[in-house]
């Protein structure tokens, strides 16, 4: 069977919201990762087989296959198609999923797997919100509701859950937030996002920043002043609980994507390999909990791939809140000082549909940066579920 490979890997620097990637229409914003990721390998445009894009809120302005939208919005001749995907926050992963395995058939040889959200434009309540307020029902069937009874799922209770599950203090992660922020601030200092980030115009919502020239390049949420203190200060989320606003992911918005292809695409294209993608699963995982899964997805993976948690090089772990990564440090025993080694979604943001490949892209680059061979991805998802993607990176002598 062919093998797939990542060529090319960018995304755009999360924006706060209502910030400062706001005035963007969500298929225009996909459009400018689309049209770097051609820039970046000089490739034909009529050479991408197929664009796959996650997208969580298919509604409003990413509604009517925000995938195919974003191509006839980008450079991409309209002879390419497009797909959106919504596996809830590991969408763009399982784009990403989706595009290797159809490399490594043999039916393509260049896809793009992307990803994005606006969640200033388009809210995150708002694909079970909006029917439900317009008399066109709810998610939940009654079969949904027999098998459990009482339950309306929901991924804070599923963090708080966690929390007791795996005997964390509200202090373990105030501090897990905080060095989030402190890895991010030192990646921005040190220029480890550079290569990655793909500066776009700045557009806020209310029109400010139109035509003036001034480029978004650092992540919006990056609190630079960020300390214990106030961190430990927000409020509760929920009475007796532990979880708060600075120990969870930020609303974002942004892009993000990569380039696949096979052998055959590597030799037509003229293009070098960053990473091979080794091992790829998904796994279903109690809905109610909701967010554990990545702790039995990765141990799955890593028993299909032959590897050892310790073989692992750099590790992103979503930080959808600050206690799944912690639960899956716990679980794994990974070393901590390899996970999220440039700071997490507490500090980056969490742009739903678009987190799976952004995060690939880091984790990409940071391989790069730090001379590693293995880098695990995962993410929790909204249903119960979790996907592992395992790449190792190449050198040009390995390619």
């Amino acid at each position: 069977m062919a093998e797939a490979f990542i060529v090319a890997a960018t995304r755009t620097a999360g924006g706060r919201r209502n910030g400062r990637l706001s005035g963007w229409h969500p298929a225009d914003l996909a459009a400018q990762v689309l049209d770097a990721l051609v820039d970046r390998t000089g490739i034909d445009p009529a050479a991408v087989d197929d664009v796959l894009m996650g997208c969580v809120s298919q509604v409003g302005e990413q509604s009517s296959n925000v995938a195919r939208n974003a191509v006839l919005a980008s450079k991409l001749p309209e002879t390419v198609p497009g797909t959106a995907i919504d596996r809830q926050c590991g969408s763009s992963q399982q784009a990403l999923h989706f595009a290797a395995q159809a490399v490594m058939a043999g039916s393509m040889d260049c896809i793009i797997a992307a990803g994005v959200e606006s969640m200033s434009r388009v809210p995150m309540s708002t694909p079970s919100d909006l029917p439900r307020r317009n008399g066109l029902g709810f998610y939940m069937s009654p079969l949904m509701q027999q098998r459990y009874p009482g339950v309306e799922f929901s991924q804070f209770m599923g963090a708080e859950m966690i929390v007791r599950k795996y005997g964390l203090m509200k202090e373990q992660l105030d501090r897990f937030a905080l060095e989030s922020h402190r890895r991010a601030i030192a990646a921005v200092r040190d220029g480890r996002f550079e290569s990655e980030i793909l500066p776009v115009a700045v557009r806020r919502g209310d029109g400010e920043g139109e035509g003036a020239g001034e480029q978004h390049r650092v992540d919006e949420g990056i609190r630079f002043d960020a300390s214990l203190e106030g961190i430990a200060g927000v409020r509760l989320l929920a009475e007796g609980g532990t979880i708060t606003a600075a120990s969870s992911s930020q609303i974002c918005d942004g892009a993000s994507g990569v380039m696949v292809v096979n052998e055959r695409g590597l030799k037509a294209l003229g293009l070098e390999p960053l990473a091979r993608i080794h091992q790829m699963t998904v796994v279903g995982h109690d809905p109610v909990i909701m967010l554990e899964a990545p702790v039995p997805a990765t141990v799955a993976a890593l028993k299909k791939a032959g590897l050892r948690i310790d073989d692992v090089d750099c590790f992103e772990v979503n930080e959808a809140f600050a206690p799944v990564p912690l639960a899956w440090l716990q679980a794994t025993g990974a070393d901590p000082e390899r996970l999220n080694v440039h700071g997490g979604a507490i500090a980056l943001g969490h742009p739903l549909g678009a987190s799976g490949t952004k995060l690939m892209t880091t984790l990409v680059h940071a391989l790069r940066h730090r001379g590693g061979r293995y880098g695990l991805q995962t993410m929790c998802e909204g249903g119960g579920m979790a996907n592992v993607t395992i790449i190792e990176r190449l050198s040009a002598s390995q390619s």
